[in-house]
């Protein structure tokens, strides 16, 4: 980070990096990314060249481009940790053990890993056109115990969210393909109808709203880089190597899938709009360079609600400090875009508190007033095993145990896993999160003149007190959508 944007001096201490260093402008705060050429002596260049940075005069900030990653199943984590060896299920024949030997990581690309995943070579589907909205109830909604324990279905009789509320779902993308997504998709109206040639926008290859994204008409793919966010995930085999199961779509439904439309199911807020943004890749991996840049695309794009299920436990840096990360959440309260956090799944299935542990859940654990930290709860109010909580760092809780939502590739479930007779139900406080971004984009489609202070507090305010939470979050209890609604 420099001190300045002063690109005279900035370009002239650039110039003196070896050559072959690529050097990214992120757009925000001075921050630039810098890669040292591949030459087998990667890493004593890197350290060589901070030590240089640090000391240089207009430099303010110098760090690795540290790693962030989705906030896996706990289930499915738990899982690997008790089966370290080859072969993760114990009893399993060996030769289909061999199947979980993981290929090299050949860094994103080149071929796709066994199992029958997608894998990073697939080829995103084109962005489908809005279709005809369809009508009546949701034949899936009564399996969302989660959307009728936080009183959503009541909440709906005085509000359903209005399409110019966007919120951005900063995640592992999201199937815009999914009958029950597509119609809920934002819509960038600078990359859509004709150009002065009378192209097509959204596909002609220009830049035409000025943003710096080509054709970016529903988001943007931080990790391959293109217009296309699709949720890129491994089939169930691959799971057990790790990597992404469809995290940011199942995300995406429980914020806002369309409701009312005769089809699977419902999102809390049925009527608003997704910004679809990719920075985490098909292996559940990003960095904070990504982090930054898709924070920041989906502030400047209009995104009001931030939805973020990713971070660590604990920061995964030398000194404690993410500064970059912390200056990007710091934009969007500049901005005014409420973040919306994940607390964190513990460690190997286990929970523990944000307030007093040596490795706090990251970003949930920043001390920024525009975040809100969301703890998992179950169908019965209890604190879900693998949840964080804390008292000051921990806001509310929401429904993250065995949720139901849509599924890649068109699917709707709340089981990520079933096979070997093993079934592992989508858990986490990344499932609790999106309840509470949707929650807060239905409040603001009712007050529209709210700030997000306004709409933190009602949040908070109108939380439902339950013991699993009184002395260990911040509002002492759970998401009521419906006294939010009902809330002045």
């Amino acid at each position: 980070k420099f001190k300045s944007s002063d690109s005279t001096q900035n370009v002239q201490l650039l110039n003196q990096l070896p050559a072959g260093t690529q050097v990214e402008n992120l757009g925000l705060g001075n921050w630039v990314k810098i890669q040292v050429p591949e030459t087998g002596m990667e890493a004593n260049m890197k350290a060589v060249m901070m030590d240089a940075l640090r000391r240089n005069s207009n430099v303010l900030h110098v760090q690795p481009n540290y790693k962030i990653k989705m906030l896996e199943n706990p289930q499915m984590e738990k899982l690997r940790a008790s089966n370290s060896d080859d072969c993760p299920i114990p009893g399993l024949p060996p030769e289909l053990c061999d199947i979980f030997n993981p290929p090299p990581d050949d860094g994103g690309g080149g071929t796709p890993p066994p199992g029958g995943g997608t894998g990073p070579g697939k080829d995103n589907p084109p962005i489908p056109a809005p279709g005809n909205i369809g009508s009546g109830a949701d034949p899936m909604l009564k399996s969302q115990w989660g959307m009728l324990d936080i009183g959503a279905d009541v909440a709906w009789n005085k509000n359903k969210g209005s399409r110019d509320i966007v919120v951005a779902v900063i995640d592992t993308g999201v199937d815009y393909t999914h009958e029950d997504l597509r119609d809920n998709l934002w819509r960038n109206k600078g990359e859509t109808g004709t150009d002065r040639n009378g192209k097509d926008r959204a596909t002609n290859g220009i830049d035409d709203d000025g943003n710096g994204y080509i054709d970016d008409v529903i988001g943007w793919d931080f990790v391959s880089n293109d217009n296309l966010p699709y949720d890129l995930s491994v089939s169930q085999m691959e799971l057990f190597q790790g990597g992404n199961p469809g995290h940011g779509t199942h995300c995406a439904g429980n914020v806002a899938a369309r409701g009312f439309n005769g089809k699977g199911v419902s999102g809390v807020a049925p009527n608003v709009s997704i910004m679809s943004i990719r920075f985490l890749s098909e292996k559940g991996q990003g960095t904070t360079a990504d982090a930054v840049k898709a924070v920041r695309y989906a502030v400047e794009n209009g995104a009001h609600i931030l939805s973020n299920s990713w971070g660590s436990e604990g920061e995964d840096t030398s000194d404690g400090n993410n500064e970059a990360l912390k200056d990007a959440i710091r934009y969007s309260q500049q901005k005014g875009s409420l973040f919306v956090a994940a607390a964190g799944n513990g460690h190997q299935g286990v929970g523990y508190d944000n307030d007093s542990d040596a490795k706090p859940a990251f970003p949930a654990s920043y001390d920024m007033d525009i975040i809100v930290s969301v703890a998992a709860l179950d169908s019965s109010d209890a604190l879900g095993s693998f949840s964080n909580w804390g008292k000051r760092t921990v806001d509310i809780g929401a429904p993250g145990v065995k949720v139901f939502s849509t599924m890649e590739n068109g699917k709707y479930g709340d089981t990520v896993l079933d096979m070997f007779g093993m079934v592992i139900t989508w858990d986490g406080t990344s499932m609790a999160t999106p309840h509470v971004a949707g929650a807060a984009a239905l409040y603001l489609s009712q007050n529209r003149n709210a700030d997000w202070k306004e709409v933190k507090k009602a949040l908070l305010g109108t939380a439902k007190p339950i013991s699993a939470l009184n002395g260990k979050s911040v509002s002492g209890g759970k998401l009521d959508v419906n006294a939010l609604m009902n809330s002045q």
